[in-house]
């Protein structure tokens, strides 16, 4: 099964929603969810926050860490995927910020990834995981292993969220 294909059925199961927030995947990975028949259970839709000024005033990123560091940084994809969450409504957001290429940004060489996941919880962020990835290869190859990533990223988080509610529904044993 593909990732966003297991990511999809991970979330129907658990009748939850999911956005998506992206920068260098430039909408790849809302791409690959809604290729997926019956996405419409538990996608909600993404923004692709390409420019930096988006990702603050779309996303929420704090505009302070954007200009202190950058856009390619793991806390702004945590914020980011954070940021999705909410203004969409869902349950979970994923977000992708980093270097495709051709040339570095943000002081970060070419490859330079960070993919983030934030859960269900009551604090802004809620549960949230950010991976860093050094990827090699092309602009395409960078740009389709970072949905990969994303997605697997995801379906990882999943089933302990399951695990942790149903050990709840049934008095915590």
């Amino acid at each position: 099964m593909n990732p966003a294909a297991r990511v999809l059925e991970l979330l129907a199961q658990r009748a939850q929603t999911l956005a998506v927030a992206e920068s260098l995947t430039g909408g790849l990975v809302a791409a690959e969810l809604t290729s997926v028949p019956g996405a419409s259970r538990s996608f909600r839709g993404s923004v692709t926050a390409y420019a930096t000024a988006l990702k603050r005033d779309l996303l929420g990123v704090d505009g302070t860490l954007l200009a202190e560091r950058g856009a390619v940084d793991p806390d702004v994809a945590l914020q980011m995927a954070a940021g999705v969450r909410d203004r969409l409504g869902a349950d979970w957001g994923i977000a992708t910020t980093g270097v495709a290429g051709p040339e570095p940004q943000d002081g970060q060489p070419v490859g330079t990834v960070y993919v983030a996941v934030c859960g269900p919880g009551g604090e802004p962020v809620g549960t949230g995981k950010v991976g860093a990835l050094r990827l090699n290869g092309d602009r395409a190859e960078i740009r389709k292993e970072s949905v990969r990533s994303v997605l697997d990223l995801l379906a990882a988080e999943l089933p302990d969220n399951a695990r942790a509610q149903d050990t709840e529904q049934n008095g915590g044993t």
